[in-house]
């Protein structure tokens, strides 16, 4: 199990390390006002309602950084703007301990990189909620994949919560706050930042550790901790926050399932184009050329200026348009492998199956979507053989979970009924 599982607080420093003011011009991250500390004092004792620590020096991040590699957790979350470029722009850094103790880190002002020697650090546990983006960000911003990674959206699904709950809502569910909505869609890139941008970044990482460790206790207490290792363990996968592939970008716009092979090995060369050229502009791809226009020019695998223009290519893009359509041409077709149709006998087995798995999943507090979705049964359903190596849903956690009895109820081996006491539906031998 990865370093930092345990709940208790060993690992923590006893030397408390405060910045304090030493610049108060209001120029930079914060103004004159604001209740907030600059610089780096040591010895100073902490209060889990202390105002943040703002670190724009290269010298303040390097003493943070650090500092915090002797926590045992770490709470990170970002702050950022992403409206009208391809790559969201980094316009702060949260980092808070289990003391409510938080730093506010200035991208704008510094080179990041420092901070990487925290995210990769495999013996602290950094603290996110809906972690997946923020460690994109991250990883652009940083240069390092991040290791030990503790998901509170995800952890919320096996501790008898939704896996889709809010961070405002994980923290009333786990330690009792509540905190406003007041700066979410606020200019993060605008400097200084006033003193309710700071009050909101502040609160989203100072209550993130205690709410953590109480939902790890719940987990250890159903004795979940090692299925959530399991779920946990993707985030620490480099492809999972790395750059997509562009040649797998045309199986996200919507209309491809409705073109024919041919049509796609096209589609999939314009796409592919597209995601590259946004990529080096920083623009939207939707800014570079709309999804309707690529999956239009495929389906009509246009070959000449006007045909493009007429289906929304702007001018500038046209030639390139014209020479990933002619490539396309030359690929070899993209069947995909499709669902079969629910029809009744099918359809009937999908419920069958859904209601065990959210039964279960309610019975035993943990979330139903956690372990599956209706993709996933239906595509079992349909199985005649069945297999881990196949289906997610019999491997692992989920295996453990429910796998062997979907495949035991497919088969007639066992039959469900519903608990009149509890109003759920649960299994019995047949």
């Amino acid at each position: 199990m990865p370093g930092g599982w345990t709940t208790d607080d060993g690992r923590r420093t006893t030397n408390s390390q405060r910045l304090t003011t030493d610049n108060p011009q209001p120029r930079g991250i914060a103004g004159a006002g604001g209740g907030v500390r600059r610089g780096f004092r040591r010895n100073r004792q902490t209060s889990p309602l202390a105002s943040p620590m703002l670190i724009d020096t290269p010298a303040g991040l390097s003493d943070v950084v650090e500092r915090l590699r002797g926590e045992a957790r770490v709470a990170v979350d970002t702050e950022f703007v992403w409206e009208r470029t391809f790559y969201p722009r980094l316009g702060l850094v949260q980092l808070g301990t289990a003391s409510g103790e938080t730093f506010l880190v200035d991208p704008l002002a510094l080179d990041l990189a420092p901070l990487g020697r925290l995210m990769a650090d495999p013996n602290v546990q950094k603290v996110l909620h809906d972690a997946g983006q923020d460690l994109t960000i991250l990883r652009r911003a940083t240069g390092v994949v991040a290791e030990n990674i503790l998901d509170t959206r995800l952890a919320s699904g096996f501790a008898g919560l939704s896996s889709t709950l809010s961070l405002r809502r994980v923290l009333v569910e786990t330690v009792g706050v509540s905190l406003a909505k007041t700066e979410s869609r606020s200019d993060w890139l605008r400097r200084p930042l006033s003193d309710a941008q700071i009050a909101y970044a502040h609160d989203d990482v100072r209550y993130l550790v205690p709410a953590a460790e109480e939902l790890l206790r719940r987990i250890e207490t159903a004795g979940r901790l090692a299925w959530l290792a399991e779920e946990l363990a993707v985030l620490d996968v480099p492809d999972m926050t790395g750059e997509s592939d562009p040649d797998e970008a045309y199986a996200r716009l919507k209309g491809q399932g409705r073109l024919h092979p041919k049509e796609r090995a096209v589609l999939k060369r314009l796409a592919a184009w597209r995601e590259h050229e946004a990529r080096v502009r920083d623009q939207p791809r939707g800014h570079v050329v709309s999804d309707d226009a690529l999956v239009a020019v495929a389906q009509r695998k246009v070959q000449d200026a006007s045909g493009a223009e007429r289906a929304g290519v702007p001018k500038r893009h046209i030639a390139a348009v014209i020479e990933a359509v002619k490539t396309g041409l030359n690929d070899e077709p993209i069947r995909v492998a499709e669902l079969p149709p629910e029809d009744e006998t099918l359809g009937a087995r999908v419920d069958l199956l859904f209601a065990f798995v959210k039964g279960r999943g309610v019975a035993d507090g943990v979330d139903p979507a956690l372990v599956a979705n209706r993709a996933d049964i239906v595509a079992l359903a349909a199985d005649r053989a069945p297999s881990p190596e196949t289906h997610d849903i019999l491997a692992g956690w989920r295996g453990a979970f429910v796998g062997a009895d979907l495949v035991r109820l497919l088969r007639g081996e066992i039959r469900l009924r519903l608990d009149p006491e509890r109003g759920l539906p649960i299994v019995e031998e047949a």
